[in-house]
């Protein structure tokens, strides 16, 4: 939701910070006394600030876009209903850290080389305009995170691990942003102090980068997952070919050939990895199953339906829905031909 407000905010900054540039450049020349010579920004010190600025905003979202990934893994929320639990990749949110963080460093030195050079630049209409709206909306942030607790408290909700975590991730994250800049305000920051704040972000940002890699699994393992979802995509076709099949025909067809030959089928039935045909059996009049050779494990989900709570083996379709869970090996699901294609969800025997 966050990450939603993110080009808004950014396009805010950016407009105020012409308007500040334009503005301080203008007092500076108004103002200046004869042989004083006062700071004023300078084309370099506008596009240092504001990318620093971007660079920060964006590390932050994709810093809590991760952890909030690893934390829907690790803790996913169960509700009353139909509810599955969809694999996020941590992509690209680690590839841009591993970019962008490195770069909002080297910025943050040149910035630093001005001012020690020129100490007065800290006080350009630039630097404390966009200092300030940080502050304000770390603020906001912050603000928000602890109502929000307090409310899930007094309303009588349930204060789940994963719920706490994300709290404590965004407490935690905005914290030290708000923190740096407010010391950066009182002009406490000296160079040790700044080695210190780069050490702890730095360490933040790796220990993430690190937690999501050892919860969903390294760039092969990645890999190898869409590998699966693309077996399960391909069997989801499948199976709607069959349904569909069965619902004109009103009986299933003996070997996927007959569907083909109809003229009317789409979809792969070649498994990418493997190359190798998918498994289809026609086991009963109404029953046949659908086999595929997975590499790892699917997530974990639940399904209730009626009262009636379902393990994550016994989950096979849901409304057309992109995942089917599975064990990692050869898996064959079991599937229920219905006249009704639009009808209820399907769930294993």
């Amino acid at each position: 939701m966050f990450l939603s407000f993110i080009p808004t905010i950014l396009f805010i900054i950016i407009i105020v910070g012409i308007i500040a540039f334009f503005s301080n450049r203008n007092h500076n020349v108004n103002n200046m006394e004869p042989n004083q010579i006062k700071p004023k920004a300078t084309a370099g010190d506008f596009l240092l600030n504001i990318g620093a600025i971007i660079a920060l905003y964006t590390i932050v979202s994709y810093l809590l876009n991760l952890t909030f990934i690893v934390i829907e893994t690790s803790y996913p929320q169960i509700t009353g209903g139909y509810n599955y639990y969809i694999s996020q990749s941590i992509s690209w949110p680690v590839s841009i850290l591993i970019i962008l963080f490195p770069i909002f460093v080297i910025i943050m030195g040149f910035l630093e080389k001005s001012y020690t050079q020129d100490p007065e630049k800290r006080n350009v209409g630039i630097h404390k305009w966009l200092t300030y709206i940080t502050l304000f909306i770390g603020g906001i942030i912050l603000i928000a995170d602890l109502i929000t607790v307090i409310y899930y408290f007094i309303d009588g909700q349930e204060l789940t691990v994963g719920f706490l975590l994300k709290v404590f991730s965004v407490l935690i994250i905005t914290l030290i942003v708000f923190l740096y800049y407010i010391a950066d305000i009182k002009n406490t920051l000296t160079p040790s102090k700044r080695k210190t704040w780069l050490t702890v972000s730095t360490l933040v940002v790796v220990a993430s980068i690190v937690w999501g890699f050892s919860v969903l699994g390294s760039p092969q393992t990645q890999r190898l997952l869409k590998y699966d979802q693309q077996k399960v995509n391909d069997l989801q076709t499948i199976n709607s070919q069959i349904q569909n099949y069965f619902y004109s025909s009103k009986v299933l067809p003996k070997t996927l050939d007959e569907i083909i030959s109809t003229g009317n089928f789409y979809g792969n039935i070649i498994d990418t990895q493997t190359k190798k045909p998918y498994e289809y059996e026609k086991t009963g009049d109404k029953t046949y199953s659908l086999c595929a050779e997975f590499n790892k494990t699917s997530n974990n989900a639940v399904a209730t339906d009626n009262g009636v709570t379902y393990p994550p083996e016994k989950i096979l379709y849901l409304y057309g829905g992109t995942l089917w869970t599975h064990p990692a090996g050869k898996y064959c699901f079991t599937m229920t031909a219905v006249s009704d294609i639009y009808g209820k969800p399907m769930i294993g025997n």
